[in-house]
């Protein structure tokens, strides 16, 4: 058995005052795991009052990297904090990919979040034809390096998500095995720069997890928790991954807390 896992479900730019609804509803008797619902901006002081009562949490799926300013159309963590966030996703394939965001960007919206107290959630992983070229470990190092550096000991707070990008979507998430060496690059890499600043780090896997591979991708001992995207705005199948992640969690006593 594990601590207790955690899981992360990503709206993307899905949902609806309905789905919240929903989603609060289905809570009422949810799985022993640590669960957070990663809404659009707009929805998310809706998701901090309908999930209050609940175990879920609520995060965001991106910040900026300024605090403040002539930045039209941004959002700080700042305020993603002062409307209930508690984590916010950085760095995701999507963002990388389709907005061009550079590893330095990244890390100025991890050091914003932790600031405003929010917990970055920071995205990294391959594409296929890195994968394919067996330069796996070279992106993995190249997208840490730089965070462990600014960063320095606030690393010890901050999730990391190996998200293989040919896995987003894809359908056909990693086989465990392949997970198990990811991660244990990962931790390779965040121990021999961090120190034992690392050992706080949780590390998530994220790639087409559903109800179906959810069990056995948890059940890894690298494995603290997943980022799930598509699905996570179904309640009836995140229920079922957290169910799965449960199983495979010790949560912490009422004397441990």
């Amino acid at each position: 058995m594990n601590p207790a896992k955690l899981v992360v479900g990503n709206w993307k730019m899905n949902g609806s005052a309905a789905l919240l609804r929903a989603f609060a509803a289905a809570a009422r008797d949810w799985p022993a795991c640590e669960t957070v619902v990663c809404v659009p901006h707009p929805l998310l002081p809706l998701a901090h009052a309908a999930l209050a009562a609940t175990p879920l949490r609520c995060g965001a799926q991106d910040c900026s990297g300024e605090d403040g300013g002539a930045y039209t159309g941004e959002v700080s963590a700042r305020m993603i904090g002062e409307l209930g966030g508690r984590y916010v996703i950085v760095g995701h394939a999507e963002r990388r990919g389709g907005h061009a965001e550079t590893d330095g960007q990244i890390v100025a919206k991890a050091q914003r979040a932790l600031a405003a107290g929010v917990t970055p959630i920071v995205c990294i992983g391959e594409k296929a034809e890195e994968r394919d070229g067996e330069q796996t470990a070279l992106v993995l190092r190249r997208q840490l390096l730089q965070l462990v550096r600014v960063l320095g000991r606030d690393i010890a707070s901050i999730v990391v998500s190996y998200e293989p990008v040919w896995a987003i979507g894809s359908g056909d998430a990693a086989t465990p095995g392949l997970i198990d060496h990811a991660l244990g690059v990962v931790a390779g890499i965040l121990a021999f720069h961090a120190g034992p600043c690392a050992r706080s780090v949780r590390l998530l896997y994220g790639g087409s997890v559903d109800p179906r591979n959810a069990g056995a991708i948890l059940s890894r001992d690298a494995v603290a928790g997943v980022l799930v995207g598509a699905a996570a705005v179904v309640p009836e199948d995140f229920r079922e991954i957290c169910k799965a992640a449960a199983r495979c969690s010790v949560m912490p006593t009422r004397d441990a807390a």
